[in-house]
């Protein structure tokens, strides 16, 4: 088996266990900062990806996280903030990880072997479900095995890994590479790797999130706020939105039950089932609704 890329010696390894800390801290950072410019070079794909990841739950499909290891936490990160970021409904977000979701500091590395789990776990994946297989190799047993019954079950399958030709690949809708150089520690695909699959994971949801209504001028309405952080930040995009005091835009996420879009509407003068019934017309975009509002109203 050749030696992947993430496992070869970094430039600036020889020595590195002592020198001064500042100079491996410097070191570190500036990996960093080579795996995100990585990420560059995949706009495309990731676009692609976004679009993949839209469509899936504009309709009745599911999105699916998959993975082993650090990869795996990586894709876990991003599906459990599609919630709190953009509305996106539990149900509609499956998360697989070899192994299953730790419960602790424990990890075993043995289980990104087990092509039977990852086959057994995609199992209950469906036509219109999109499946986002992220691992750094591209070869792990268990993510191959996932998407490969995944594609073959008529979900689409979305492979991200940091491997040219990636076995992953053979096996993806849309395939996102993700080259990055060798890591500071050799093999620690955590570091550069991870950072590269991390913020490629972040703009592919967050374009989702902008292609299904769940933004409006840099701002997530999608959001639902189910705390106090969260109703003093839904409550001030109520009032910049709608252009109201603070007191009539926090009355109005009380009538909207802490939901942004049809807060902005109530704020703005709708009843709050007139404004359920705009952004229904709208599939959910509130510039939309809100000049269908407008326009109603004159």
């Amino acid at each position: 088996m050749s030696l992947l890329v993430t496992e070869h010696l970094h430039p600036a390894a020889t020595g590195l266990d002592v020198l001064p800390g500042l100079a491996v801290l410097e070191h570190l950072l500036g990996a960093q900062a080579a795996a995100v410019q990585v990420v560059g070079q995949a706009l495309p794909q990731i676009e692609a990806a976004a679009v993949l990841m839209a469509d899936a739950l504009q309709g009745q499909g599911r999105l699916i996280y998959a993975g082993a290891g650090s990869s795996a936490l990586m894709a876990v990160a991003d599906g459990l903030e599609l919630g709190g970021t953009f509305g996106v409904a539990a149900d509609r977000v499956l998360l697989l990880m070899a192994g299953g979701l730790p419960v602790d500091a424990r990890m075993p590395g043995d289980t990104e072997d087990d092509a039977e789990e990852g086959a057994r776990a995609a199992a209950v994946l469906r036509a219109g479900d999109v499946v986002i297989v992220v691992t750094a190799s591209g070869r792990t047993p268990y993510a191959l095995a996932v998407a490969e019954v995944a594609r073959a079950g008529g979900a689409k399958v979305i492979g991200i890994a940091n491997a040219a030709g990636a076995k992953l690949f053979d096996h993806a809708d849309v395939a996102i590479c993700l080259t990055t150089p060798p890591e500071v520690i050799a093999g620690s695909t955590r570091m550069g790797a991870g950072t590269a699959q991390k913020v490629a994971l972040n703009m592919m949801s967050t374009l989702m999130g902008i292609r299904l209504g769940q933004v409006h001028d840099g701002m997530m309405v999608g959001l639902v706020a189910d705390n106090d952080k969260l109703r003093a930040r839904a409550s001030a995009m109520v009032a910049r939105i709608a252009g109201v005091e603070a007191g009539l835009a926090a009355r109005a996420l009380d009538l909207a039950q802490g939901a942004v879009k049809p807060a902005v509407l109530i704020a703005l003068g709708q009843a709050p089932e007139a404004a359920l019934g705009l952004l229904s017309e709208t599939n959910g975009n509130l510039r939309a609704a809100i000049a269908r509002g407008t326009k109603s109203g004159n």
